[in-house]
């Protein structure tokens, strides 16, 4: 078994408390009140940010087939997956130049940033963001919101595109081979930071 199919069999059970977050549920019924999505726009806008410095930081250490991947993956976050984030804050009224990060966006941020220093580690801690995403995306796209906003938030992550990106990173894993024990508890606490991020402030 690869790793990241190690990775996949161990995210699964995780995802599904994802998918049972009053928050995830309120935007898959489309129901999902305002000031909370507008809050974890805000936290997930800030997050993205940080993101992109992760995808630059293992860039830099990249080996030279995969130097265009991460720069590619920095590109679509900051234009496609931002631009997603700016067109629904004024829709939300949410602030995004004025918001602050709270504990979870913090934590989260802090720990993929340091994992950024391994090539290898780095990948897996960043993979729950990627491949969580884009499993949401795809299950919640089977029965999608009506309300046009949260249906184009499913649409953004239930897009092949966004997959082929997901799928890209585990190959990358594979391919980088990082010590499977600590590649499995760096996508662990990953996941767990994916769940305490629907929790908004």
């Amino acid at each position: 078994m690869s790793i990241s199919d190690r990775l996949h069999a161990i995210g699964r059970p995780l995802l599904q408390a994802q998918l049972d977050h009053p928050t995830v549920t309120g935007i898959g019924r489309g129901d999902l009140a305002e000031p909370v999505f507008r809050s974890w726009l805000e936290q997930d806008y800030l997050f993205l940010l940080d993101y992109v410095r992760v995808f630059a930081r293992l860039a830099w250490q990249a080996p030279d087939p995969h130097l265009g991947d991460l720069v590619d993956l920095a590109h679509a976050t900051y234009h496609d997956e931002l631009d997603l984030h700016r067109s629904l804050s004024a829709e939300f009224g949410a602030d995004l130049e004025g918001a602050v990060k709270g504990p979870a966006c913090a934590a989260y941020t802090g720990f993929l940033l340091e994992s950024a220093a391994s090539y290898g580690e780095g990948l897996a801690a960043l993979y729950p963001c990627m491949w969580g995403y884009s499993t949401l995306g795809q299950i919640l796209a089977k029965n999608p919101p009506t309300e046009p906003r949260y249906r184009a938030w499913v649409d953004t992550y239930a897009d092949p595109g966004f997959a082929a990106l997901a799928v890209r990173i585990a190959q990358m894993i594979d391919e980088a081979g990082p010590d499977p024990v600590r590649a499995e508890a760096m996508f662990t606490e990953g996941m767990a930071h994916e769940l305490a991020f629907w929790s908004v402030p």
